[in-house]
């Protein structure tokens, strides 16, 4: 038996014994290696939760199939890889809606009548919206009441006593603001997604 202080213990032993149910070794692996994956998360996500959550769901794993895993190189590198993994299917599930997204975005006001109708699976326009209440006040006010309330350039008008060109005008600049900031967004995508086909060393 060794103390839960002991930091000498290879990790093919520390393994050996967690597949075995060993708490204790579990123990020693976490505090080895929470804070390495932590930064390794936060790193392509920027966000302390997530990263925070990603930690969590590796040792969870780890625990519940200690008994079926075959570990063929070392337990830093399996790991981290499956941190990885993780990251890069949070990033690939936010892709898929950031793709929809910019897509929407491109649309100009000829394509109002089929905007609306796009924008129905809003589960998958997270990030669009996420962008869109970072829009100036006017702007963004403008966006939700033809998105969300179906309505006219003259009905926004008549609520905001505006004129028809300014409710245009405003909403042609708001789609070109917003289709600039998801095109950022896409670009920091493909250069996670190109990290993600590097091994981790």
């Amino acid at each position: 038996m060794f103390k839960l202080t002991d930091s000498y213990i290879a990790d093919d032993e520390l393994f050996a014994r967690v597949q075995k149910g060993d708490e204790k070794a579990f123990t020693i692996v976490y505090g080895r290696y929470n804070k390495l994956i932590y930064v390794l998360a936060y790193r392509y996500l920027l966000d302390k939760a997530r990263a925070e959550d990603v930690v969590q769901y590796v040792f969870v794993k780890l625990w519940e199939y200690r008994r079926e895993l075959r570990i063929g190189v070392s337990l830093k590198n399996f790991l981290f890889t499956m941190a990885k993994n993780h990251v890069l299917n949070l990033i690939r599930n936010e892709n898929a809606a950031l793709e929809k997204a910019y897509e929407i975005a491109q649309q100009v006001p000829a394509y109002e009548d089929d905007l609306v109708e796009k924008l129905e699976k809003r589960e998958q326009m997270s990030l669009f919206y996420r962008e869109l209440s970072k829009l100036p006040p006017q702007k963004k006010e403008i966006c939700l009441m033809k998105l969300r309330g179906d309505m006219s350039n003259q009905e926004i008008a008549d609520r905001l006593h505006v004129s028809v060109n300014t409710v245009k005008s405003h909403y042609q600049e708001a789609l070109k603001m917003l289709r600039r900031e998801l095109l950022k967004l896409l670009m920091i995508v493909i250069v996670v997604v190109l990290w993600g086909c590097q091994s981790v060393n």
